[in-house]
């Protein structure tokens, strides 16, 4: 995208699914953070010196029960199964969830950028494929950036190509001990994971900002992890 179409919103996004793209997994836990860059071009410090989250933002987290069994890795990671959620009435991404969505991304200033870490591998396909399998989509003017390569070529920059990074892990959790020094909150809830994803994005917020400003792609870019099937519209199983 060009600077002269820079977004103003930018939503941070995590989910939690049923397993690994070869699993072919489905959504059981969505979180987003709406957060208007001016939050992110201002960020706001304690008195102990410790970066806040942007006190003015809009939150959306939904559980659903997804077909799809877990696989007992993703279970365990993510403390969700199809009996909990069955348990808990949770029905599956269906097409309220989709208005749900459309209705808070429509509150937001445009142009949207949604923002996730290791978004163009996991998070965006995945998005699209739920929401192909009910023939839907999200709002036009919407743009994704991924920070897990962002964060890598600006290190990459800053290095000159010397190889001092060599070995640095940029998995989320351990980028946020590096920046705070600190275990991150809630990890494998995918509310907590935003929380972690946003904070990790201010401590870089003005190259990120920048870096999304010429490299964030349309979402219209994204293609589905896989084709999906029809959503079935009776019974779900129940494996935990």
């Amino acid at each position: 995208m060009s600077e002269s179409q820079k977004c103003e919103t930018f939503v941070f996004l995590d989910l939690e699914a049923t397993g690994l793209p070869d699993a072919y997994p489905q959504i059981a836990e969505i979180s987003l953070f709406a957060i208007h860059r001016v939050s992110l071009e201002h960020p706001v410090w304690d008195e102990s010196g410790d970066l806040l989250l942007p006190r003015v933002l809009d939150k959306l987290t939904l559980c659903m029960n997804p077909e799809q069994p877990f696989t007992p890795k993703a279970a365990k990671i993510t403390g969700l199964n199809n009996q909990n959620l069955t348990d808990n009435q949770k029905p599956c991404f269906d097409g309220t969830v989709v208005k749900i969505l459309r209705e808070f991304l429509s509150r937001q200033v445009s142009p949207i950028c949604l923002v996730a870490h290791n978004g163009f591998a996991y998070d965006f396909p995945l998005l699209r494929t739920e929401l192909q399998r009910l023939g839907a989509n999200l709002l036009e003017d919407t743009y994704c950036l991924d920070t897990l390569p962002a964060l890598k070529g600006l290190d990459k920059a800053h290095d000159h190509g010397t190889r001092s990074r060599r070995g640095k892990s940029y998995r989320l959790g351990n980028l946020y001990r590096q920046y705070f020094g600190d275990d991150p909150k809630a990890a494998h809830s995918a509310e907590g994971d935003v929380y972690t994803l946003v904070m990790v994005f201010l401590h870089r917020a003005p190259e990120l900002l920048q870096w999304a400003g010429t490299k964030a792609r349309s979402w219209d870019e994204i293609e589905p992890m896989y084709s999906p099937g029809p959503r079935r519209s009776s019974g779900r199983s129940r494996n935990a």
